[in-house]
């Protein structure tokens, strides 16, 4: 039998992960009885649900699932708890580097408006890096759905903080609603104001989506990013730019845009050079974390451990990390594959 490192010991950056789906199982039940809220069975008895988010009833009971999680954050208490059990969460996966994604108009009402949420939110990162000994940065995620002005405020707010805990500005959301294009000024706002542009494309979309997040919205990253896969010069453009895609095979399945993670092309976008930073996306609705990705890779991609620690890098390297952050991060890759497999 072939020996192989333990995945959880190798340094690597976890870079699409979303806020109300970081949260732990066990606490989405537990806040839900502590305040008499009902869960449906598909987040409860059923879970994790089964999801097939490709045509718009899918999208909108995935959505909803999403909304009745996001229901039971409603004290400042629950939102530090919920960072500090991802921050666990990560260490224990090898993460050293978390990028967790928010976006804070979903809380507003709840905290005080969005400045205030942001800053509750900004501080709870901050108590929970310490606590878990995980470097943690935030990205303020527009709303696809909701108008492009709302995506301008959002971008501004976003912008206050930078070199203050927020690296990035997304957009999220259904990828079928809003063309990247009506996102281009808040883009603009996001990167004058220093911060990475990573919009969600190629997910539920095909190539010309990815491609319209890199030539409108000028994309450092891009989250999922997969559909790139279906176009030769499109991976050739990615790579040569290094413009990482987050993949995030276990959602990709989960929503459909794959029947099965074999199907996922991870192994056709590495070999072809693009970046890829491996992603959980919303473990509480997928049921699976970082770790998991990095099983797949290996188990079902085939990724010996020189790739796996490659993969490893390209999600460092695509990260926004402070630069003493990376070596550290690097070294100990290198130090993971110097080590005998067990």
């Amino acid at each position: 039998m072939r020996m192989a490192r333990p995945l959880h010991a190798l340094p690597k950056a976890h870079l699409h992960l979303h806020f109300t789906g970081s949260m732990r199982h066990s606490t989405l039940i537990e806040l839900a009885r502590e305040q008499g809220l009902h869960l449906p069975d598909a987040l409860e008895q059923d879970w994790p649900p089964k999801l097939r988010a490709t045509d718009e009833r899918g999208w909108f009971r995935f959505q909803r699932l999403y909304d009745i999680a996001r229901s039971v954050l409603t004290k400042p208490e629950h939102v530090y708890r919920l960072v500090r059990e991802t921050a666990e969460d990560e260490a224990a996966a090898g993460s050293g580097w978390l990028e967790i994604q928010v976006d804070p108009s979903g809380y507003a009402q709840r905290f005080g408006g969005l400045t205030a949420t942001l800053e509750l939110m900004l501080d709870a990162v901050e108590q929970a890096a310490r606590h878990a000994g995980v470097g943690i940065a935030t990205i303020v995620a527009a709303n696809r759905t909701r108008h492009p002005l709302d995506a301008n405020t959002l971008a501004r707010l976003a912008t206050q903080y930078t070199h203050k805990g927020v690296v990035g500005f997304g957009l999220s959301n259904d990828e079928r609603r809003g063309q990247a294009r009506e996102f281009e000024r808040a883009f603009r706002i996001a990167k004058r104001g220093g911060l990475l542009a990573v919009p969600h494309g190629g997910e539920l979309m095909g190539p010309r989506s990815v491609a319209q997040c890199v030539d409108d919205l000028g994309a450092d990253r891009l989250g999922h990013g997969v559909r790139a896969a279906e176009d030769e010069w499109l991976m050739q453009r990615l790579a040569e730019r290094q413009i990482c895609c987050e993949v995030c095979p276990t959602s990709n399945v989960g929503l459909g845009v794959a029947e099965s993670s074999e199907l996922v092309p991870v192994r056709r976008l590495f070999e072809a050079g693009v970046p890829i930073a491996l992603g959980a996306d919303d473990p509480l609705l997928f049921g699976t974390r970082l770790l998991g990705q990095y099983e797949l890779a290996r188990e079902v991609y085939g990724f010996g451990d020189e790739e796996v620690a490659e993969l490893a890098r390209q999600s460092v390297r695509s990260s926004a990390a402070p630069e003493s952050v990376r070596k550290e991060l690097l070294k100990g890759v290198d130090d993971w594959l110097a080590a005998s497999p067990e």
